[in-house]
């Protein structure tokens, strides 16, 4: 009798399996901890919470769960086209930004096809790119920064996909406006170029890519609501790209992929221009405070533009379970090339005092 996995599609076979951080709950089951006493500051979640607009809608959004949502996202497609000075047809809602990468890489991706993208950038490039037996093409990233240069000169004809985020998960870095908006100039007509700005409400420029948009090139962004926006458990993401691109991923895109309180609060979330300046600001004091508490404990780290540092400690692997059993969850980014680092995300100023007094221990 056949097995499963004699069953199963090739590329299945050899996928890698994306390891999010540990739940609150279960590293306090594991370690016998009060989960109130434990602090997850791991996954770049927003840590005043979320958007109070954002949370009054989606709570109102539960009155009508009987209801399927609106399967075209046809609100939030329009509040977001009037954001950006676009048509509602410019854009894909997806679960996550995750899943709209996943959906661009389902409808351009063949075998034989090459995808570009750093080799310490964002897992999901890679993910999406083994799914659908295409070849990942990892460039080298000196110093934990994009070399844009090498990007380039790694697309060949066999290329379909180059993938770059600003600033970049888990490194942290980002490349100015006018570098992203030369690269995304040079590619080849064939190439789409892929700007993931997952993290882009925490930068006071970003790369405008509209204008080439407009001349016909080939290139989407993607953004979601997870951060600055706090809604990282509604799980609300969009790709930008012209019409005819985002007509072609809405057909591989699931009916209903999101659900109703997640539109709702997405829609309103938009709104909420006082929350978004708050949650900069307190983002841009945190940065600041880990940035100085790492510099006093004599631990080197990538100075990083998003809601979170790469910082290496050492015998990092073994101060992440450390770290878990004094009720403290940070990321180990030995998955990413990076053994010795840790990804440590901002969280409040009482987080972030207990997280550097808990790291001080392992100078």
């Amino acid at each position: 009798m056949a097995s499963y996995s004699e069953l199963a599609n090739r590329p299945v076979l050899t996928q890698p399996v994306y390891e999010a951080g540990r739940p609150i709950e279960v590293v306090a089951r594991e370690f016998g901890l009060d989960p109130a006493s434990v602090i997850k500051l791991a996954s770049n979640e927003n840590p005043l919470g979320p958007s109070p607009l954002g949370l009054a809608a989606a709570r109102k959004a539960l009155e009508n769960l009987h209801l399927y949502p609106d399967g075209g996202c046809t609100f939030l497609r329009e509040k977001l086209a009037a954001k950006w000075s676009l048509r509602p047809s410019n854009f894909v809602i997806g679960n996550g930004s995750n899943e709209v990468m996943i959906l661009l890489a389902q409808a351009f991706l063949r075998p034989g096809d090459e995808v570009v993208f750093g080799s310490q950038a964002f897992i999901v490039y890679k993910l999406a790119t083994l799914l659908f037996g295409a070849t990942p093409v990892e460039v080298p990233m000196p110093g934990f920064r994009h070399d844009l240069a090498a990007m380039r000169a790694a697309v060949t004809p066999r290329t379909r996909i180059v993938f770059l985020a600003s600033p970049n998960n888990p490194t942290g870095g980002t490349d100015s406006p006018e570098e992203i908006v030369a690269l995304a100039r040079s590619l080849p007509e064939d190439v789409i170029f892929c700007l993931d700005e997952a993290y882009a409400e925490y930068l006071d420029r970003t790369a405008d890519l509209r204008p080439l948009m407009a001349e016909g090139r080939k290139l989407v962004v993607t953004r979601t609501f997870s951060k600055a926006y706090g809604l990282a458990g509604l799980r609300v993401g969009y790709l930008v790209g012209s019409e005819e691109v985002c007509g072609l991923i809405n057909r591989v895109r699931q009916p209903f992929n999101v659900n109703l309180p997640a539109l709702a609060g997405a829609e309103a979330a938009l709104d909420d221009a006082e929350f978004l300046s708050r949650s900069r600001r307190a983002n841009a004091e945190g940065v600041a405070q880990l940035s100085d508490g790492l510099r006093r404990l004599g631990f080197e780290f990538i100075p990083g533009h998003a809601n979170f540092l790469a910082a290496k400690i050492p015998n990092a692997e073994e101060a992440f379970t450390t770290l878990q059993k004094a009720g403290v969850i940070v990321r180990p980014l030995k998955g990413y090339g990076m053994g010795g680092w840790l990804r440590l995300t901002v969280g409040t100023p009482a987080q972030n005092e207990r997280l550097l007094s808990e790291l001080s221990k392992f100078r």
